[in-house]
């Protein structure tokens, strides 16, 4: 797999607004926030599609998860509620190719997640 922003953000390459990091995982602020909040949990190890992870990456993906609550927790929002999205391949949305969970938060949303865009299709 090909170096990827978010490769060039994990070696500080491109500036981000990083709110987490452990040995696993990185978070930071969504660069076209699509919510009041919005930021992504992306693991350090390259994956490029949720087609692309393996059994051994399974506790790397539920970490992922178990980042986005603890930062909901701490940033405050979690008791109001939020979405989780992640994207897997081009025409569902994915645009960088290194799996990255969405975090959204602080508005109503609504179901199903139909986009305007979508609407007009």
């Amino acid at each position: 797999m090909s170096d990827t922003i978010f490769t060039k953000i994990m070696n500080r390459d491109i500036p981000a607004d990083i709110i987490y990091e452990d040995e696993l995982s990185l978070a930071f602020m969504d660069i076209n926030p699509q919510a009041p909040v919005h930021f992504l949990v992306i693991p350090k190890k390259a994956i490029a599609t949720i087609n692309d992870v393996e059994e051994d990456d399974r506790e790397l993906v539920g970490h992922l998860y178990w980042v986005a609550g603890k930062l909901a927790k701490e940033m405050g929002f979690a008791e109001d509620g939020y979405r989780t999205v992640m994207n897997c391949g081009e025409n569902a949305g994915q645009t960088v190719f290194h799996i990255h969970l969405h975090v959204l938060a602080g508005k109503p949303f609504g179901w199903p997640p139909y986009t305007d865009r979508m609407k007009q299709a």
